[in-house]
């Protein structure tokens, strides 16, 4: 499994949610995809954060940015 670790500043904020966004061709289509939060020990913990689909966009989508990373399949 391969990941891309994303940094707070990548988020973008919009209306009441803020979104991550990749392209299909980053991480696949988005099934299978772990989203994962750095906690404060460096560790990472597991979220269930709304991941939502347009065209070849994949939106990671969560209430406050943070600091964190996606495994998916290559």
């Amino acid at each position: 499994m391969a990941h891309k670790n994303f940094k707070k500043e990548d988020f973008a904020e919009d209306q009441d949610e803020y979104k991550l966004e990749f392209r299909i061709d980053e991480i696949g289509e988005g099934m299978n995809l772990i989203v994962e939060r750095k906690n404060r020990k460096g560790g990472y913990e597991v979220i269930q954060a709304e991941i939502k689909r347009l065209n070849d966009r994949i939106f990671i989508c969560w209430s406050e940015p943070f600091d964190g990373r996606v495994i998916y399949d290559e």
